[in-house]
């Protein structure tokens, strides 16, 4: 299949919770013919039979050109370009799982695949990495951006980023998903994109703690700002370019995340907050890619010396135990620095 999004075109979306449901129908509205995977069986029935996803975007009308499957190698059948929605740790898996080889990969999470890096020292791996070790020679995309799923699927206008070094499928995504009340921007830089959305999730999870604290919104507009200098400083030392964390991917994603109630690892950041343990049954029902991403780049900022301070007591408050309010504390008595 040639990188093209004349419509109807046959595209997949794998993985059925709120984000790639949502997909699915941005997709099925502009007249594309969409397969939407999911691992349970008994999801795909509910989903073809009521023609909505009622466990994760109830009220959402999922038209007749969304076909709901659970059998994957249907799902990519014919090589059709694939929008990964599935969490960052079933991702490998799932692709491993293929029989079949899809045209393209737009990976749509927000997170990194923890791994060992040479000689001992913490490393992971971002998601299309992932795709191109398990798929050689698969084109890959990222998406990212203040995609709130229940406020798309509501209607409501927003705008993402895809950004891929094939600079054809990166236009193909925008053609296929673009529409009134969605704006997709392409972007070469996808190194700056996938780490982008990987570092929001990890500041709205500081920006949860702060509301769960009930610190206010100086607090959390610290947290933000100075989060988003972490997440440059990250971001553009590991080969992203600077103007990526200002824009929708970065800037865009982290203002979505931090202020939203429907953000899960907001909610994560609250739960942590209010005393929630992380093996605790309220986290355990989220998923929110942050607690495990946050453990990762804190990891990689240790034996890389990079610093990440907000990080580093988000990683001691969901993985150590400590305290969010000492953790606030830590934060604010930090030496003096210029801006």
């Amino acid at each position: 299949m040639s990188l093209t999004a004349s419509a109807p075109a046959r595209v997949t979306v794998l993985g059925a919770g709120a984000w790639g449901s949502t997909l699915a129908w941005l997709l099925a509205n502009n007249g594309h013919h969409v397969r939407l995977w999911t691992r349970d069986g008994s999801h795909a029935r509910v989903l073809a039979e009521r023609r909505e996803n009622p466990r994760y975007v109830p009220g959402l009308r999922l038209q007749p050109n969304v076909s709901p499957t659970s059998d994957l190698d249907e799902a990519l059948e014919g090589e059709p370009v694939a929008f990964a929605a599935v969490p960052a740790r079933a991702l490998r898996a799932v692709l491993r799982a293929a029989r079949r080889r899809p045209a393209a990969v737009v990976s749509c999470a927000k997170g990194v695949e923890p791994a060992s890096g040479l000689r001992g020292e913490p490393d992971f791996k971002r998601l299309s990495q992932v795709v191109e070790e398990e798929m050689p020679g698969v084109p890959v995309a990222a998406l990212s951006g203040p995609n709130l799923a229940a406020e798309i699927a509501a209607g409501k206008p927003a705008a993402t980023t895809v950004a891929s070094l094939v600079t054809s499928l990166a236009r193909c995504a925008q053609d296929l998903l673009q529409q009134s009340t969605f704006r997709v921007y392409t972007s070469p830089d996808l190194v700056g994109v996938e780490l982008a959305g990987v570092m929001k999730n990890v500041i709205a999870l500081a920006a949860g703690m702060c509301d769960g604290l009930r610190l206010g919104d100086n607090a959390k507009s610290t947290i933000i700002t100075r989060g988003l200098a972490e997440t440059v400083r990250f971001g553009v030392r590991l080969g992203g370019r600077e103007r990526t964390f200002y824009g929708l991917a970065g800037l865009g994603d982290v203002v979505a995340t931090c202020a939203s109630h429907l953000s899960r690892n907001h909610r994560a950041g609250v739960l942590l907050a209010t005393g929630e343990k992380l093996g605790g049954p309220a986290l355990a029902g989220l998923t929110a890619e942050g607690l495990g991403t946050v453990a990762a780049v804190h990891a990689f900022a240790q034996a890389h010396d990079v610093d990440l301070p907000i990080t580093a007591e988000v990683y001691r408050v969901a993985y150590e135990g400590k305290d969010p309010q000492e953790a606030i504390g830590t934060l604010m008595t930090r030496e003096r620095k210029a801006e």
